[in-house]
């Protein structure tokens, strides 16, 4: 990972955007026919754990330490943590949620300490991103108001696109309402509606 953020900053003029979406622990959520992923934590195998978090969390960690490097000495720079309204309350496991609520603390941490350099991290929720792993489990979901995954790119092409990004720094912010904030839609031309947490 090292070696790719060495090559761009020698390359470009540094990293301004990072988006930080890698993500473990979704392999295998249907096992010999049955939909595993809602199993309490006790019928949890440990490697969706680990997956989690060193394929999550360290990941989005150790990119946002090479990124930062280079931002904080531009004094710019946007970091996205793709993370989950599992963060604030229990939605399908246990390890899925205890990963996005410490995704969410180090956007929190991580703004703190990079503001004073106009470095601004923030957390995105999307709302259900027809991605492969997500179509292949579609029987089981409700896709009514799902979003692409070029739509959450949209909503981070908007906020880097703000002069005054910084204002959002350390929170959450939700795909659809930045949507709604910024004017645009999914590349159906619908605006999926905003989740709370109270729909979730």
């Amino acid at each position: 990972m090292a070696a790719a953020f060495e090559r761009v900053a020698r390359e470009t003029q540094g990293v301004h955007i990072l988006v930080n979406n890698v993500w473990g622990g979704y392999e295998r959520m249907i096992e010999d026919g049955a939909f595993t992923w809602g199993k309490p934590f006790w019928e949890q195998p440990l490697w969706r754990w680990d997956s989690m978090f060193s394929a999550g969390v360290r990941a989005h960690y150790r990119a946002s330490q090479l990124a930062a490097q280079t931002m904080v000495a531009h004094r710019r720079g946007l970091i996205v943590n793709i993370s989950s309204w599992a963060a604030q309350k229990h939605i399908a496991n246990v390890a899925y949620g205890v990963s996005k609520a410490a995704t969410d603390k180090m956007t929190a941490d991580m703004a703190v300490e990079l503001r004073p350099y106009g470095v601004t991290v923030v957390s995105l929720y999307p709302g259900l991103v027809r991605t492969e792993k997500v179509m292949e489990a579609a029987a089981w979901l409700d896709l009514t108001n799902s979003e692409s995954p070029e739509f959450i790119g949209r909503a981070v092409a908007a906020l880097a696109a703000d002069p005054d990004v910084i204002r959002h720094t350390g929170t959450v912010l939700v795909a659809a309402s930045v949507a709604e904030n910024y004017g645009f839609t999914d590349i159906d031309g619908k605006t999926p509606r905003p989740l709370t947490l109270t729909d979730v």
